[in-house]
Parts: structure tokens; sequence; C-alpha cells
């Protein structure tokens, strides 16, 4: 089998929105040769809607480091829902986005991970509210995808059903947090290139000894 590389990540993770830069420029360099798949993991899914103030504080410390490590910026629009999460109507949840990921990977397989680094940029910098079906509005205009249609299949049981599915892979691949990057060799053989934010050299570096392992 082809090797296909798999990024494990989530829409609300803000280490993944840091990574972006770092996956999209592997992807936008091996892309041709190696198929990305995107895997949404679902890092927020509460059984009952939980509002902004439960994790904003945590937020709010661990931004910065996110920042100063990665070189990502957080918007303004963002912030102000963590800077009063009390006057925030946001209640995170993974699901819709992750649907709408799903639909798009239909689309558009090979730009899975340009539009995985769309999403995040609609939460963390321009501040819109994922859970919101409007917010998809302006990512719909971008790829020119028919808003109907869209928005048909964002509340179909089939791409509910998809979405949940790749939650539970990612569990079944024992991925535990995000950013998560894995190279698939064989039917049962996957080695790990990234846990966590990680340099682009240091992936390039770990990509090119399996593929130089591959091949001897």
């Amino acid at each position: 089998m082809k090797p296909t590389i798999f990024y494990c990540y989530d829409a609300y993770c803000g280490w993944c929105y840091g990574f972006s830069p770092v996956i999209k420029k592997l992807a936008e360099t091996y892309g041709n040769q190696i198929p990305f798949e995107v895997l949404s993991g679902g890092m927020i899914l509460p059984e009952q809607p939980v509002s902004i103030s439960v994790t904003a504080g945590y937020i709010d410390k661990a931004y910065p480091m996110v920042e100063q490590t990665t070189g990502i910026k957080f918007g303004s629009d963002y912030l102000w829902h963590i800077k009063n999460p009390d006057l925030s109507d946001w209640f995170p949840n993974s699901e819709m986005p992750a649907i709408a990921m799903c639909i798009f990977k239909e689309l558009y397989p090979n730009r899975q991970v340009e539009f995985a680094a769309d999403l995040q940029y609609a939460l963390h910098f321009e501040g819109r509210d994922l859970t919101d079906k409007e917010a998809y509005r302006v990512l719909i205009e971008k790829y020119g995808i028919n808003e109907e249609m869209f928005y048909d299949k964002l509340q179909s049981d089939a791409f509910k059903e998809q979405a949940q599915y790749e939650f539970q892979l990612c569990k079944q691949l024992q991925v535990t947090g995000f950013p998560c990057v894995l190279i698939q060799v064989s039917e049962t053989k996957f080695h790990l290139l990234a846990r966590g934010f990680t340099a682009y050299e240091d992936l390039v570096a770990r990509l090119q000894a399996v593929l130089k392992d591959l091949n001897t």
C-alpha cells in the first residue's frame, strides 16, 4: 500500500492552530507524492452545552505560550471571548467543525490540510463561533461550495456519523493529544511523526527517515 500521512487535529485546539503553518508547508511540499488525510479528534464533546467560561482561564494562560512557541497570533475578536467569558455566548463543541471537515474532504480531498487551517483561522483569529452555521459562510464562498448543498449535508446523519467515526479512529490510533501526525506504511504499521507542536525541520527529518527506511 502507498504511505498515507494522517493529521489528527481538532478545530478548537490552540496548539493545532499554531501548528497550521507547519503542516500546511509539509502538505505543500509532499502532497504530490504522499496523500494527506485530516482526522478530527473530537476534543470538546460535552453531553450538555458548556460555556467558554469553564476553559477561558486555562486558555488565557496558555495562548501566550502558543504564540511565543509557534509565532502564530490569536485575533482580538477571539480573545474578547477569552478575556470576557461572562459576557460570551460561546459554548464550544467540536462536532460541527468536524462535520464540515468531512463534507469538505468529499469535495476537495487534496486540500484537507488547507481547509483545517482555515477553520482554525476562522475561530482563533477572526473569532467566528464554529457551533454557528453562519460561521461557515465565508469558507463556502472562498472554496466555491454550493451553499444549499453544504448546509443540507451539515445537518445530515451521514456526515455526523462520519465525524463520529473519525473521533473513534483517533482513539483507536491511540492519539491522546493534538496535534498529532502519523504516517501509515502498511495495513497495521504506523510511525509517529509529531505529537504536540513540532518544528518543520524536525517533522521533515522524521518523515525522510521513514521514507528512506521504506526504500531500502
